[in-house]
C-alpha cells in the first residue's frame, strides 16, 4: 500500500449525508441494472431465437416480440443510469476517476459504443419485414449489436472492479490489464448469467400476462409453453450461477471480506435456493397452472439481488478503507505543512541542508511544524527537549500515536516511517535543541 499514489482529499461538502448517499447508490443502481439486464438479455435471447427461427418460424416471431421490448428497456436503462452515476461520482470520487483514467480509451469508448449498439437495435427491429428474405444481413445487424452489448458490461465491470483495489493501480495501464485482474472474468460471467435469468423471468411475466394475445403475436405457441420455456432458461442460468458465484467469491482479495459480507451472501444464497426450488416446481407442475407462483419467484429473486448488492457494498467499503485512511493522513499532513509554510514565510525562516539521516528525516517530515525556538504549528524543539531529554524513545512513541494537547488538528501519525527512522529523527531533535 505504501507504493500506491495517495492523493490528499478536498474538503468539499456533499449534497447529502454520506451514508444516505451510499444507500441511494445501491438502490438506484439496482433499479438501473434491472433494465440493463432486460436489455442485454433481451438482445441475447432475440438473437438466439431468430437463429432457431430459420428452421421453425414460430421462434422467429418470438425473437421479433423480444426485440420489440429491447428498445423500450434500453431507454429506461439509460434514464435510470444517470442517478447512480452521479451518486458514485460523489461517494467514491477518488476511486471512480482513478479507475476511469487507468482504463483509458476503453472507458471513453463506452458512449460511442452504446450509441452504435442502440442504432443497431433499431435497425434490427424495424427491418424485420424488409429483410425477411435476407436473414443473413438481418442477423448480422443483430450480431453486431450483441457483441457491443456484451462488451460494454465488461468495460464497466473492469472499471468498477479496479476502483476497489488501489494497491493494483500501479500495475494497470489500460483496459486489458484491468480485465486480467483475477476476479474480473468471474464477475463478468456472474453478471451475464444474471441477464439471461432476469430477462427470461421478464419474458414469463410479459408474454404470460392475460392481456397479451398469444394467438395473434406468437402463433404456434401456447401461453403455458411460453412460460415453461422461459422458466426453464431462467432455471438453467441460475443453476450455473451456483458455479459462477463461488468462483467470484473465491477470487476476491480477502482483505475486503468480513462477517457482514458473508452474512449478506448467505441470505442471498438461501433466497436463491428457495427461488430454484419454486421455479423447478413450476416447471414440473401441470402446465395449465404454471405461473401461479410467479410473484413469489420474483420476490425471492429480489431478496437475492438486494442481499448480494449490500454484500458487495460492504465489501467495497472494507476494500478501500486502508487507502481512505492513507488519504486522510495525507490530507492532515498537507494541512499542517500548509499552515507551517505560511508561518515560515511570514517569519522569514529558511531550511538548512540536511547533515545526517536524522536531520534529513526531520527536514522531510517534521520541519514544517517544528522549529528550534519558535512555535510554528507544533511545539518548538526546546520544549520537546524539556519533555524528552535523553529519552528519544519517548519521541518515537508519541510520533506513532499522537494525541490532542493544544487544540486544533491532531498531529498525524508517523508510524509508517518505522521505529528506526523515528529514533534517528528523535535523536537529531534533542541534539539540535541542546546546541
Amino acid at each position: 500500500m505504501n507504493q500506491v499514489p495517495v492523493p490528499h482529499d478536498l474538503e468539499l461538502q456533499l449534497p447529502l449525508p454520506e451514508g444516505l448517499l451510499k444507500i441511494l447508490l445501491v438502490l438506484l443502481f439496482l433499479i438501473h441494472i434491472l433494465f440493463v439486464n432486460f436489455m442485454v438479455g433481451g438482445v441475447t435471447l432475440s438473437f438466439i431465437f431468430e437463429i432457431i427461427g430459420l428452421k421453425n418460424k414460430k421462434y422467429d416471431a418470438l425473437a421479433r416480440e423480444i426485440s420489440g421490448t429491447v428498445t423500450v428497456n434500453k431507454s429506461l436503462a439509460i434514464v435510470l443510469g444517470v442517478a447512480p452515476l452521479l451518486a458514485i461520482n460523489l461517494a467514491y470520487t477518488t476511486y471512480f476517476y482513478s479507475a476511469t483514467s487507468l482504463t483509458g480509451i476503453a472507458w471513453m469508448m463506452v458512449i460511442p459504443a452504446v450509441t452504435i449498439a442502440f442504432l443497431l437495435t433499431y435497425i434490427h427491429k424495424y427491418t424485420w419485414d424488409k429483410l425477411e428474405n435476407n436473414k443473413f444481413l438481418h442477423l448480422t445487424f443483430a450480431f453486431m449489436g450483441l457483441i457491443l452489448f456484451w462488451t460494454i458490461p465488461l468495460i464497466f465491470l473492469s472499471n468498477v472492479n479496479l476502483m476497489l483495489f488501489p494497491s493494483r493501480w500501479t500495475e494497470v495501464h489500460g483496459f486489458i490489464p484491468a480485465v486480467l485482474l483475477q476476479n474480473v472474468i468471474p464477475r463478468y460471467l456472474h453478471f451475464m448469467l444474471a441477464t439471461i435469468a432476469v430477462s427470461s423471468l421478464f419474458a414469463v411475466g410479459w408474454f404470460g400476462r392475460k392481456k397479451f394475445d398469444v394467438n395473434k403475436h406468437l402463433p404456434g405457441f401456447s401461453r403455458e409453453e411460453i412460460k415453461y420455456n422461459f422458466y426453464l432458461i431462467a432455471f438453467i442460468a441460475t443453476l450455473m450461477q451456483f458455479i459462477a458465484g463461488p468462483l467470484l467469491l473465491f477470487t476476491l482479495p480477502v482483505y475486503g471480506i468480513s462477517i457482514t459480507v458473508y452474512g449478506f451472501i448467505l441470505l442471498g444464497v438461501l433466497a436463491a435456493v428457495l427461488f430454484m426450488f419454486l421455479v423447478w416446481y413450476e416447471i414440473r407442475d401441470n402446465k395449465k397452472t404454471i405461473g401461479r407462483f410467479f410473484w413469489t419467484v420474483i420476490l425471492l429473486l429480489t431478496g437475492t439481488v438486494i442481499s448480494m448488492a449490500f454484500g458487495r457494498h460492504y465489501y467495497r467499503e472494507r476494500a478501500i478503507e486502508p487507502h481512505r485512511q492513507l488519504v486522510e493522513t495525507k490530507t492532515q499532513e498537507l494541512y499542517w505543512k500548509s499552515e507551517a509554510a505560511r508561518t515560515r514565510l511570514r517569519m522569514g525562516i529558511s531550511k538548512e541542508p540536511a547533515k545526517s539521516a536524522g536531520q534529513a528525516g526531520f527536514e522531510k517530515n517534521c520541519a514544517v511544524c517544528h522549529a528550534k525556538e519558535t512555535v510554528l504549528v507544533g511545539p518548538s524543539l526546546n520544549e520537546i527537549f524539556e519533555l524528552y531529554e535523553d529519552y528519544p524513545e519517548g519521541i518515537v512513541e508519541w510520533s506513532k500515536a499522537p494525541e490532542v494537547k493544544r487544540g486544533g488538528p491532531v498531529m498525524p501519525s508517523f508510524a509508517h516511517l518505522g521505529d528506526e527512522e523515528l529514533l534517528e529523527i528523535g535523536k537529531y531533535m534533542l541534539k539540535a535543541a541542546a546546541e
